[in-house]
């Protein structure tokens, strides 16, 4: 059986999306299973060997199949030959971040035409991205619109845990507002769904409540659990989907850790990100679940006050390589 085709997008040029890359080709235990190469600029990775120390040899490729043939060692480039490798390191410019959108659109479309399995992204910045006209939150944003996906959420993976998320990036009394029953259950769907993808046949469920405790049978709040929460929990019930909930969020994410559960459904974007980041910033991978194509990224942003250095750990990248390959590895493969 062939390998999984995995596309790794440089992202942001600026920051250290280039020097984990090269660093994370240099495991060789991430080829085992997967066939890698780089969506992004020749010149810019290949200035970033002389940040890390690396003596890879970076080929171009014109088609992601060449990729299969590359020797171990070697790093496969789709060079689009948007930068040079005179971009100024560690700063935001229009010029990086509409690189980066484009990494990710050419990447896009070859999942589209399923000559790719998966994708897995270096951080972009926003700010870098808005400048450039591509006025989205994030990568995930991106991915929705250009796959035409309409359900579809942000989860988090680390060792112990894994989260999803109802609201991701919007301010606190907007994410509020916005949850909503089908919201709650057509996030519990896609974690099920995922889940049952990846393997486990009968994952359990935990969902976060909005306020402490879980509202406390009203106490806290304005009865957002029972209004908003509780039939989602059981029209998830109704439909064999072992979800429990609304549980309060203070304890719910120390037993999920401890084994409880197989993943925590989180309300908002700090609710879910915190317990995640406090495992470690260098374990945390970032998967869109509900898009027709498999998606994994770092957990983390580009770095600036570290980018050039040759500091940056590849870890979170080369824990999202793996989860793509394992992930495409259960797709059915374009023949």
């Amino acid at each position: 059986m062939a390998k999984p085709i995995i596309a790794l997008t440089m992202g942001d040029a600026a920051g250290v999306g280039p020097e984990i890359i090269i660093k994370a080709f240099e495991q060789n235990s991430l080829h085992e299973n997967g066939t890698l190469f780089v969506i992004g600029d020749y010149s810019i990775l290949n200035r970033a060997k002389t940040f890390t120390g690396s003596d890879a040899d970076i080929v171009k490729i014109s088609e992601p199949e060449e990729a299969a043939d590359v020797k171990p060692g070697v790093i496969p480039c789709l060079d689009l030959q948007l930068l040079t490798d005179d971009l100024r390191v560690g700063k935001v410019s229009a010029e990086a971040g509409n690189a980066a959108f484009r990494y990710l659109e050419q990447a896009i479309a070859l999942a589209n035409e399923k000559r790719i399995d998966g994708i897995c992204t270096a951080p972009l910045n926003k700010e870098a991205l808005h400048k450039a006209g591509h006025m989205y939150p994030g990568h995930t944003e991106i991915l929705a619109e250009l796959t035409q996906t309409k359900d579809y959420a942000m989860m988090l993976a680390a060792p112990n845990l894994k989260v999803v998320h109802v609201t991701t990036h919007v301010g606190l009394l907007d994410a509020i507002h916005l949850i909503d029953v089908n919201r709650v259950y057509t996030t519990i769907q896609l974690a099920h769904d995922t889940l049952i993808r990846a393997g486990i046949p009968q994952p359990n469920i935990a969902v976060c409540g909005i306020n402490p405790h879980a509202g406390e049978n009203g106490l806290f709040g304005h009865g957002e659990e029972e209004e908003k929460i509780v039939p989602a929990v059981e029209r998830a019930q109704s439909e064999g989907i072992q979800a429990f909930g609304p549980l309060p969020a203070d304890t719910l994410f120390f037993r999920a850790v401890r084994g409880d559960f197989d993943i925590v459904v989180a309300m908002y974007h700090d609710q879910g990100h915190g317990p995640i980041k406090v495992l470690g910033l260098e374990a945390g991978v970032n998967i869109t679940v509900g898009l027709p194509i498999i998606r994994t990224s770092v957990d983390h942003g580009t770095a600036f006050d570290i980018a050039g250095t040759g500091k940056a750990d590849p870890a979170s990248l080369e824990e999202a390589v793996r989860q793509a390959i394992m992930l495409s590895g259960t797709r059915e493969r374009h023949v």
